[in-house]
């Protein structure tokens, strides 16, 4: 089957509520029994068809009651107000999963484990992500505000260093882990404090990620 061409390039912030590390990245169940997650992404450089993604900005929040395999869960998509008409929807198209191969990206994976999409909103997005040294923000007023720093040594309090390489992820390729911290407030309540999180470049077409 034959999809658009799309490609995505750009840091990627995720932090979710399980312990640091998140059991998900090595097909383990999450640590509480449930998964919830606050992702946002600053696209360097991207295309849909011939619609220039470059520049725009996203976050995603996710709920599922269980382990993400299982199912049920629930999303809402949160699209740069910068973006034309155009450009949301290609944007909202791809991280449906969307005009892309089964199983290559995880914005197509995760679309077959929610069943309730909720209505995008196209806000003001601002997003920093300092991958190398595993600091990143995401904040939209009144919404969502992510933060990101590293796991701290809890007898030097020194910044610990973990580095995780998936050589066949659907998202990433490698990552810096670190310590996250979500409170969101809109449609879709979270609030974590010092759980997992990592920072990462994604690279990706509708074939999936570059490796």
């Amino acid at each position: 089957m034959s999809y658009i061409n799309w490609n995505l390039s750009g840091p990627e912030f995720s932090s979710c509520n399980c312990n640091y590390g998140c059991p998900c990245q090595f097909n383990a169940l999450p640590t509480y029994g449930n998964c919830e997650a606050a992702v946002s992404m600053k696209i360097r450089k991207g295309l849909f068809g011939d619609t220039d993604l470059s520049g725009l900005k996203w976050a995603c929040t996710f709920i599922w009651p269980g382990p993400i395999h299982e199912g049920n869960g629930r999303c809402q998509a949160f699209i740069d107000e910068n973006a034309n008409e155009k450009q949301r929807e290609a944007l909202l198209t791809i991280l449906s999963g969307e005009e892309t191969a089964p199983g290559s990206t995880i914005f197509q994976v995760f679309s077959g484990t929610i069943t309730e999409m909720l209505e995008p909103q196209f806000v003001p997005i601002e997003l920093s992500i300092d991958i190398e040294n595993r600091q990143a923000k995401t904040v939209i007023p009144g919404i969502l505000e992510a933060v990101g720093e590293p796991i701290l040594n809890p007898i030097t309090q020194d910044p610990h260093r973990v580095r995780v390489t998936l050589p066949n992820g659907f998202e990433y390729t490698e990552a810096e882990y670190g310590s996250g911290s979500i409170k969101a407030t809109g449609d879709m309540k979270l609030e974590t404090v010092s759980k997992h999180a990592h920072f990462c470049e994604l690279n990706m077409t509708q074939n999936g990620v570059i490796h």
